[in-house]
């Protein structure tokens, strides 16, 4: 779709999105957020897809924006820089929406607008020795579009420290945080992506959509007596569905799901 990514197919259940600028520790420019925008559009409407890796080629994962891109920014005017930060905004966006569980794997340093996309991915795996950086501020800027995605993340005290501090922390303090979900070295680390992928591929596809969609739909949400209407509701739709009974039936039959290769 572009030379900034490079997208594979490994299965027809499983995509790969690998951020291809190792040359600039896979900085983001224009090209990047357009490239990321319509690639997420197009796997959104995939049907047979049900985990994303999202990657990245080369030793940073992202440095956030790239240098040149920064530059032209220095001189635009303020519809021009409100137009720009929109893309970036909306980019976001469309990888938050994206149906599927979006599995991210940070082989290396991890900044700025990177940040963001390690936010929104569902599960994230890095390797012990990456680096993470909300650095924004250290150049007179602030994290804003991917605030969020961060937050929500990284959860409301520790977005707080690292937003105002600029500070780089390790891989292991990002897991202490809950930010990080696994760590690996950097032998182990597609290992622990492909096992993260198989559990989520033997899954109900429809039903790790919709888990995903759940978390998202409940989260900060008072516990009301609309919102218990609304998850029973939800459950008996799955209950009463075709994936949902077929589930039910493998597991008293002691038999593999109809979504998996039947042995």
């Amino acid at each position: 779709m572009s030379d900034v990514l490079d997208v594979t197919r490994p299965s027809a259940h499983v995509a790969h999105v690998w951020l291809n600028r190792p040359d600039v520790r896979n900085a983001f420019n224009d090209d990047v957020i357009a490239a990321l925008t319509i690639t997420f559009d197009v796997l959104s409407k995939d049907e047979d897809l049900r985990v994303v890796v999202l990657g990245a080629h080369g030793k940073a994962f992202c440095a956030g924006a790239d240098l040149n891109w920064m530059k032209a920014m220095a001189s635009y005017s303020w519809d021009q820089n409100r137009a720009d930060a929109q893309k970036l905004a909306d980019m976001l966006w469309t990888l938050d929406q994206c149906p599927v569980p979006i599995v991210g794997r940070v082989q290396g340093d991890c900044y700025a607008g990177g940040m963001g996309l390690a936010a929104i991915c569902d599960v994230l795996v890095a390797v012990e020795g990456a680096t993470f950086c909300l650095s924004e501020a250290r150049l007179g800027l602030l994290p804003a579009t991917i605030s969020p995605y961060v937050a929500r993340a990284m959860g409301v005290q520790a977005s707080r420290r690292y937003m105002v501090t600029a500070e780089r922390f390790s891989a292991v303090r990002a897991h202490e945080i809950g930010f990080v979900h696994e760590l690996a070295t950097p032998e182990t680390l597609d290992a622990k992506v492909g096992e993260l992928v198989a559990t989520l591929v033997a899954n109900g596809p429809k039903a790790s959509r919709e888990c995903k969609r759940l978390v998202r739909d409940v989260s900060g949400v008072p516990i009301t007596e609309a919102l218990r209407s609304e998850t029973a509701r939800r459950i008996a739709d799955v209950r009463a569905s075709d994936e949902g009974r077929e589930g039910l039936q493998s597991f008293l039959g002691k038999r593999a799901p109809g979504w998996l290769p039947q042995s």
